[in-house]
């Protein structure tokens, strides 16, 4: 680096150590031809001072000092009398020269300013003919007046054909907006941007990203224009291209999904469907579609739902989100669902967006699984009724032994002479009662076993537990366990079905009982009935088996999950769909001591 920077210096040592001799012998050469054509001091002042503006180009101050000074040395020496000598006879001989030095010295340095600003420009153009973006300068009048490498590259004009020729004509620019609205907002703000379109030398177009600064002189004036242009044709097409697969997958998934989307201009009541939602309406695409027509497609019955949303959405901007169903000429029937909110901000009016699905396979299938819950809650009412054979026979036989008793007492009553008619009364009447309580028996285990359709009607919870006692008694004396019941005076009435929710108190009393099966006594049962907060009643099960593993309580109501060795996992997932179609809940705990509760809530009757 040393050796580098010596080098350098030598070389400029050199260079103006020739500039100073050939610049001095240039001035003495001047001045020799004016002393030889006896020109005057002032002429020849002239002329060594362009002599002198001529070398300063190629140097600084100091060689324009050291000309300067040469010069006004030659002047004295060869023109200031005495001639041929560096005196001075007269003082005032002494202003010319000293002004000659001083102009000189004034005129070098404007050139030398003006030579470091022209060299500077000619640096800036050569800077922005590197950059990859087109820079084009105008004028007031829209005339180029600049014009980089990068400009004669995109547009294929060179430099010498563009400057002078009104820009946006040499370009046939496309503008977004009309271009006096564009100046207008670039001398208000003092610059501009946006998309534009320009046509090339061979007649391709290309879209530019452009961005406009606007020149002032001193007194605020608009001068002149920069501006950078940035070509985005390619990207525009890969976003073109992108939009167009967006809208293919767009439509495929639609297709897929049965779901179409669509447009509505509440001012002018205008309809704008995708391809899929005219699949869904099974119409033309030249049908040109609007809310009379989808009125006469919808179901008879849904129309004054969707003639209710449709006011509220209109009136106060609510999301639009209704199920309803459409009915073809032929009589087929579609379950839509259709969803819509209002476009924000609105472009042209108030508009709304939304999406139309068509739920028909869904709803189907929905009550399939219902039909198939419902068969697998038969199977598994007759699954608990073959464990409760035994108790079931007990609960009969009682009424029919009492039958058996009281017919054989009337016989014996009619056999007497006379007959006691009072006596016989009596046990006719016992026979009845009994008979009425057979049947009874009979008939709830009937409608327990048919899963007759779910008949919502005001339950007395109480009754529906002791209903449910009753049938079981049997089976909890078998199971050895000590049944407590619980149960207020008087609780509200429930609203459901009470054969469904007899299964329910059923499914859980036998849990809590083969829970305790393997234990030692006492195995304690407790069901017990409660009115809790938020108008719910709260029915629970309470037993002092082994209690619930950590890992089992959170799938304890999943289906096909169970802990028994031979069940089927059913029970207590049919019970869950059971309790929460009546709008209550289940759930599971470990007791304190030990054993678990199963706890359902029911919502009171309204």
């Amino acid at each position: 680096m040393a050796a580098i920077g010596s080098s350098a210096r030598r070389s400029q040592f050199k260079y103006l150590a020739f500039l100073w001799a050939s610049g001095c012998a240039l001035l003495c050469a001047i001045a020799g031809i004016c002393l030889s054509l006896h020109l005057r001091l002032a002429t020849t002042g002239f002329l060594l001072l362009l002599a002198i503006v001529l070398l300063s180009y190629f140097d600084s101050f100091v060689s324009s000092f050291i000309f300067s000074i040469t010069a006004a040395l030659l002047l004295n020496y060869l023109f200031t009398p005495p001639l041929f000598s560096l005196l001075i006879d007269k003082a005032t001989d002494y202003v010319p020269l000293l002004t000659f030095i001083l102009c000189s010295l004034l005129v070098t340095t404007l050139v030398r300013r003006i030579r470091d600003s022209e060299r500077t420009q000619r640096e800036h153009a050569k800077l922005l003919d590197l950059t990859h973006d087109t820079v084009i300068v105008r004028d007031a009048r829209n005339r180029v007046t600049f014009w980089n490498l990068a400009a004669e590259h995109l547009y294929g004009w060179s430099k010498e054909e563009a400057l002078g020729q009104p820009a946006h004509a040499l370009l046939r620019t496309e503008f977004p907006a009309p271009f006096h609205e564009i100046e207008a907002a670039c001398v208000r703000d003092g610059e501009w941007e946006g998309e534009l379109v320009h046509t090339r030398r061979d007649g391709t177009r290309v879209v530019v990203a452009s961005r406009w600064a606007l020149q002032r002189d001193s007194t605020g004036h608009h001068v002149g224009t920069l501006e950078t242009h940035n070509n985005i044709t390619g990207r525009k097409r890969a976003e073109a291209r992108l939009q167009e697969i967006q809208a293919q997958c767009l439509e495929e998934a639609q297709r897929l999904s049965k779901t179409g989307s669509f447009g509505w201009q509440v001012d002018t009541g205008a309809l704008y469907w995708s391809a899929q939602a005219y699949e869904i309406f099974e119409t033309s695409l030249d049908l040109v579609p609007d809310l009379a027509f989808v009125r006469t497609r919808i179901h008879p019955d849904d129309l004054p739902a969707f003639e209710a949303t449709l006011g509220r959405v209109i009136m106060h901007g609510d999301l639009f989100d209704l199920e309803h169903r459409i009915v073809f000429p032929d009589g087929r029937i579609k379950y839509l669902h259709v969803v819509a909110r209002e476009a924000s901000p609105p472009a042209e009016g108030r508009q709304f967006v939304g999406a139309v699905m068509d739920v028909t396979k869904s709803r189907q299938t929905s009550a399939r699984l219902r039909q198939a819950q419902g068969d697998l809650a038969r199977v598994s009412r007759i699954s608990a009724l073959g464990e409760l054979s035994a108790s079931i026979a007990h609960e009969v036989g009682q009424p029919l032994a009492a039958i058996t008793t009281s017919g054989e007492a009337c016989l014996r009553w009619l056999r007497r002479t006379p007959p006691d008619l009072a006596e016989v009364e009596g046990c006719v009447v016992q026979m009845t009662e009994e008979g009425n309580r057979a049947a009874e028996i009979v008939q709830r285990i009937r409608k327990l076993v048919k899963g007759a359709t779910p008949e919502h009607q005001q339950i007395d919870v109480i009754r529906l537990i002791q209903d449910c006692v009753a049938i079981l008694r049997n089976e909890i004396e078998s199971f050895g366990a000590q049944l407590e019941l619980e149960l207020p005076m008087r609780l509200p009435v429930a609203d459901g079905d009470p054969i469904q929710l007899q299964q329910v108190l059923v499914n859980l009393i036998l849990n809590a009982l083969q829970a305790m099966r393997s234990l030692p006594e006492p195995r304690n049962l407790k069901v017990s009935a409660m009115h809790v907060a938020g108008g719910c009643l709260s029915v629970s099960v309470r037993d002092s088996g082994t209690g619930i593993s950590e890992s089992d309580l959170p799938r304890l109501f999943d289906a096909l999950f169970t802990t028994k060795a031979t069940g089927m996992g059913m029970g207590l997932a049919i019970s869950r769909s059971i309790v929460e179609a009546h709008g209550g809940t289940i759930v599971a705990t470990n007791n304190e001591d030990r054993g678990a509760t199963f706890t359902f809530t029911l919502p009171e009757a309204t």
